[in-house]
């Protein structure tokens, strides 16, 4: 990695599960099977969260509720209890910022710390996590998996490895060798639609995005070329924001080839408009505005949206909506590069108007570890 000055000491902190391993926590009957956290597989639910028991299944979150009873008929649904999630996270949280006010919340399960400076004055990152780590347990009886590295991209890959109730720790020295065990889908803002564009391009590794430059990679993956040469070496300068409120969420992606079947338009559209409910029900959230961006082959680019009372989360609502808007464009007509869905005007209920202040989200969320 470069020399950027001094080096900084980040931590992602992750929960184990959140949502299922509070109910298993509550409930001792729940421990050690298999539980999901989500509405019902009669009404369309999805999973918002799932037990370690579960994934050994194929169970992750946003997956259809009833694709969950078909990998595991045993599995035990549980319906969410928001406000007790929210009550744990609360004493989560306050570990956090005793230790730290840079604290970056992305959930209510996970943030970024940065611990340079910190209340105990502890020289060494890892002795900062393990400290967290041993306080949640103390005062909430759950587990978190921690990482510990100069950066954000690298801390939050860190806090993944050794789930649950890991702590793996990148070192400055290390940083070299770790990144040359990548593979490119843990690359930040690389999902698997990416990833196989890449993949098609013959990048599979980290390596081999350094190898390929900018010209190729955009080639494959458009404009987030660059950013993914810049992880591929380890560089990631973001700052850890305490206060960064979340306006929209939303996904893009850019196509290696120009798509002109209008089929294969409204399901890629449809993908991502689902992607943008799942991130509502997360979140506890709803939202009035759909917004959809198509850029054609020739770099025009063109956005429709549509707002309407109530707000909702509701899948099929959502996509419904957002084909609809695509009508409004000439995809299908004209070649299409790149696609986009996302969701605007929050609230906590349908018929309420947008909080003027939550918890800061993120506008890309990772799934609930």
């Amino acid at each position: 990695m470069p020399d950027v000055g001094p080096v900084r000491r980040i931590l992602h902190v992750d929960m184990d599960a959140f949502y299922a391993s509070v109910e298993q926590r509550d409930r001792p009957e729940l421990r050690g099977r298999p539980v999901v956290v989500g509405g019902r597989p009669d009404e369309r639910g999805v999973v918002a969260a799932a037990s370690y028991e579960a994934r050994k299944f194929g169970i992750h979150s946003a997956l259809p509720m009833a694709r969950a009873v078909r990998l595991c008929p045993g599995v035990v649904i549980v319906h969410p209890d928001f406000a007790k999630y929210r009550a744990v996270s609360g004493q989560v949280f306050e570990i956090f910022r005793s230790v730290t006010p840079l604290v970056e919340p992305l959930s209510l399960d996970e943030a970024y710390l940065d611990v340079t400076s910190n209340a105990w004055g502890e020289p060494l990152g890892v002795d900062v996590a393990r400290r967290i780590k041993a306080l949640i347990f103390e005062r909430t009886g759950l587990t978190a998996s921690a990482g510990v590295a100069p950066n954000k991209f690298l801390a939050k890959i860190a806090s993944g490895w050794k789930k649950p109730d890991g702590l793996t720790v990148i070192g400055p020295s290390r940083v070299e060798s770790f990144l040359q065990g990548l593979t490119v889908d843990a690359l930040w803002g690389v999902g698997p639609v990416t990833a196989r564009r890449l993949h098609d391009a013959g990048i599979r590794t980290v390596m081999d995005v350094r190898a390929a430059g900018e010209t190729r990679l955009h080639e494959a993956v458009g404009s987030l070329a660059g950013w993914l040469v810049q992880l591929a070496r380890g560089e990631d300068d973001r700052e850890v924001e305490p206060e960064r409120p979340a306006k929209s969420s939303g996904t893009e992606n850019t196509y290696a080839q120009d798509l002109r079947d209008i089929d294969r338009i409204r399901a890629e559209v449809t993908s991502m408009a689902r992607e943008g409910a799942a991130w509502l029900l997360r979140h506890e959230l709803y939202a009035r505005t759909v917004t959809i961006k198509v850029r054609y082959g020739d770099f025009q680019t063109v956005t429709r949206s549509h707002s309407a009372r109530p707000a909702t989360r509701d899948a099929d609502a959502i996509a419904a909506r957002a084909v609809e808007l695509l009508a409004r464009t000439e995809a299908g007509k004209r070649p299409v590069r790149l696609l986009g869905v996302s969701v605007h005007n929050f609230s906590e209920t349908p018929g309420e108007a947008p909080p003027a202040r939550r918890r800061p989200l993120p506008l890309f969320d990772p799934f609930d570890g």
